[in-house]
């Protein structure tokens, strides 16, 4: 029997052969949120649970090729962004975006990686290519708090009239800044929207399991689940939080190194 279509989500990221984070972890997630994922890769790890040894990059024709292909065959309802480590990558994806304007974007931004692994590509070319090109045209950007405020006391944030990371995010022109690990007093965190016209909405965080690799992937492709469904913002992240909140509190350590989320936990 033919079922209905799920949520379809583009996918753009990393291939981790751990299953750790990005793109298989991602369509393992999807998949336990109802949600289907089309995959378009734009690097490849040589990496095991201990951390990353190596990185090569894809070309930007052929992220252009996997990407467009999928688009032209299937009806894509929101376009999901990972980890990029070069200014090419970006531009293509910028490109993307702005021909499926219609399609909301999540972008979830993740700390930059050693420039050894990468043959020499420059990450902060990178970055400052990604808050140029990339978030004029971000519904939700996804960040945690301590990198954002990490990335603008090194200068790769300019400082803003609030002094504040995430308001500098908005400055680019992101719709939405999402910020993981917020600090409300000590020993209390929150999860914080901040949006258009000061619009702020704020939830409880629980307190973080150590050692644990992309604890907010889950979040991230429910909320571009969600997005999908046709959700506003402040909608999508309440129903996210909720509906990926069961994926975050399972884990297992299969290996020598860090803690992996068990994803397709029910």
């Amino acid at each position: 029997m033919q079922a209905p279509n799920p949520p379809l989500i583009l996918i753009f990221g990393p291939f981790d052969p751990s299953g750790s984070s990005s793109l298989p972890a991602d369509a393992v997630t999807c998949g336990a949120l109802g949600a289907h994922a089309l995959s378009t890769i734009t690097s490849i790890h040589v990496q095991d649970t201990t951390g990353i040894e190596e990185i090569q990059t894809v070309g930007s024709e052929l992220i252009d090729d996997q990407a467009r292909c999928l688009l032209e065959d299937m009806p894509v309802q929101a376009i999901k962004i990972g980890p990029l480590y070069t200014s090419e990558s970006v531009s293509v994806l910028a490109q993307i975006a702005a021909d499926y304007s219609k399609l909301p974007l999540m972008l979830h931004l993740t700390p930059l990686p050693d420039e050894a692994l990468l043959d020499d590509n420059d990450t902060e070319d990178a970055l400052h290519a990604i808050f140029e090109l990339l978030l004029p045209q971000t519904d939700i950007v996804f960040v945690d708090h301590a990198l954002a405020n990490q990335w603008q006391s090194h200068g790769l944030l300019p400082q803003s009239d609030t002094d504040k990371a995430a308001a500098s995010l908005l400055e680019f022109g992101a719709t939405w800044v999402l910020s993981s690990g917020s600090p409300v007093r000590p020993g209390y965190l929150s999860t914080l929207l901040q949006g258009p016209d000061n619009q702020t909405f704020s939830w409880p965080a629980p307190p973080r399991v150590e050692r644990l690799v992309d604890a907010d992937g889950p979040l991230a492709c429910a909320i571009t689940a969600e997005l999908a469904r046709g959700r506003n913002a402040p909608e999508a992240v309440e129903i996210a939080l909720n509906t990926s909140a069961r994926l975050a509190l399972s884990w297992f350590q299969p290996g020598m190194g860090h803690r992996l989320l068990n994803r397709a936990a029910s």
